[in-house]
């Protein structure tokens, strides 16, 4: 009985172990001297746990429109932070402040969001260890 107890214990132990394994940092994925600010149309958003991400199209210095992936921070905190599920939708136009993937991808991490509606709210995980968002 005593075995079974210590082997269920470790077991509850290890579970509740993973999903902080499992949260990356800022600095695993993102360059934090890699700044950028897209502007462009919203291709699509994805409202859920454990970070929110929002698609866009946006022109290049060159002109040329590339699709970009851009995470934000888990929906709760960016509730708090004024935004609602609601907030985006395909074809609206944005702003995004964040920080490029170290990997080269058309990805970014989300620091500030300029909302249709002309708020900027803040977009990140404010635990990722990340560089803080702009002021206004």
């Amino acid at each position: 009985m005593k075995t079974k107890l210590v082997v269920c214990m470790a077991g509850l132990l290890v579970a509740a172990a993973v999903p902080l394994l499992a949260h990356h940092s800022f600095a695993a994925e993102y360059d934090a001297n890699a700044k950028l600010t897209l502007k462009g149309t919203v291709t699509k958003v994805d409202w859920m746990n454990p970070h929110i991400w929002v698609y866009l199209d946006a022109k290049d210095e060159s002109g040329k429109m590339i699709h970009w992936q851009c995470e934000g921070g888990p929906p709760n905190t960016l509730t708090r932070n004024g935004w609602t599920k609601d907030a985006l939708k395909i074809g609206d136009e944005v702003t995004i402040q964040g920080f490029r993937a170290k990997d080269g991808t058309n990805t970014c991490n989300s620091r500030s969001v300029t909302l249709p509606d002309g708020r900027k709210v803040f977009a990140g995980s404010a635990d990722d260890n990340g560089p803080k968002a702009e002021k206004q």
